[in-house]
């Protein structure tokens, strides 16, 4: 369990640098940094999918199908939605809704359970849960303070965003945490670069759709790259490496080691590292309120590990 927990921990972050990105690129939408992000992940999963053909080649045309519906749900439409959801609202909002995941897929795992799965009384959630969400509340209240009155209508546009990626990112774990556990054979590092693999396409295709669709009389590599083509292409580079291919395996390997329903719990790693990043970006010093958040946010953690190990 340590192994899978110490797993979970560094996949959140690294996957925290997605939430910061799109505040270093503001003049990139939501749907280029997903397209950009997940076309390097492709890419660079080429090199570790070579070198591992054996196992690549023993992936089954179910296997291939589940990695396409992953790629598609957990990567595509999760980060355009949450890309453009920080854009819209700021980091506040679509930090408190992605961050109530913890509470979100433990109640998920609870109410989709199979035999297989690790059974815990809801009354042993109660807890565990509480401190986590008190937690959120509190990291996001002195953030949510702050909110402009003439930013309603993005507020409420990115608030909509910020669900659908909330939607994508519950689905998204449980259902591969799912499939690893059913199919044990499946390492880590085959499935986080069969997953890079089946992006590739998607995101090709993508980003060839939003490129023709941009003005005709811009070159190519403009359309393709923006305004600031050195930092998008080093951060895409960044996410597609760290935060998407290194990020996927950590979370794979957790995935196989950890109850479905404490593996989702520690999503909350991604939140804190996202905070983390945010602040050091904005050169400021948490809220006493933030810091007592956090707190509450690693004794939630703490108090679920118990549960699960009891």
């Amino acid at each position: 369990m340590l192994s899978g927990i110490l797993a979970a921990l560094s996949a959140g972050i690294v996957w925290g640098l997605v939430f910061v990105t799109p505040l270093i690129l503001p003049d990139y939408t939501g749907i280029q940094l997903s397209f950009g992000r997940y076309l390097a992940f492709g890419l660079i999963a080429l090199l570790p999918a070579w070198l591992d053909r054996p196992q690549m080649r023993k992936l089954t045309r179910a296997d291939w199908l589940c990695a396409f519906r992953l790629a598609l749900v957990g990567n595509l439409i999760y980060y355009a939605a949450l890309a453009s959801a920080i854009q819209l609202a700021g980091a506040p909002l679509p930090t408190l809704i992605i961050g109530t995941l913890p509470v979100v897929i433990a109640i998920c795992a609870k109410l989709f359970a199979t035999e297989e799965d690790h059974h815990i009384a809801w009354r042993h959630l109660v807890l565990p849960l509480g401190l986590i969400a008190s937690g959120l509340a509190l990291v996001n209240s002195a953030e949510l303070a702050q909110l402009h009155p003439g930013q309603w209508r993005s507020y409420w546009q990115g608030a909509l965003l910020a669900c659908i990626a909330l939607a994508a990112w519950t689905w998204y774990p449980l259902q591969n945490s799912r499939y690893l556990q059913q199919h044990t054979h499946i390492s880590a590092s085959t499935w986080a670069s069969a997953q890079g693999l089946a992006t590739l396409p998607l995101a090709a295709a993508g980003m060839l759709v939003y490129v023709l669709l941009q003005d005709s009389s811009l070159p190519i590599y403009a359309r393709l790259t923006g305004p600031e083509p050195l930092s998008y292409l080093g951060l895409m580079l960044v996410l597609g490496f760290f935060a998407s291919w290194l990020g996927t395996l950590l979370w794979n390997y957790a995935s196989q080691q950890l109850p479905r329903g404490l593996s989702g719990q520690l999503i909350v790693f991604e939140t804190l590292a996202a905070l983390t990043y945010a602040y050091c970006w904005r050169q400021e010093w948490p809220a006493p309120a933030i810091l007592l958040g956090i707190a509450l946010l690693v004794l939630g953690i703490m108090a679920a590990l118990k549960r699960f190990q009891s």
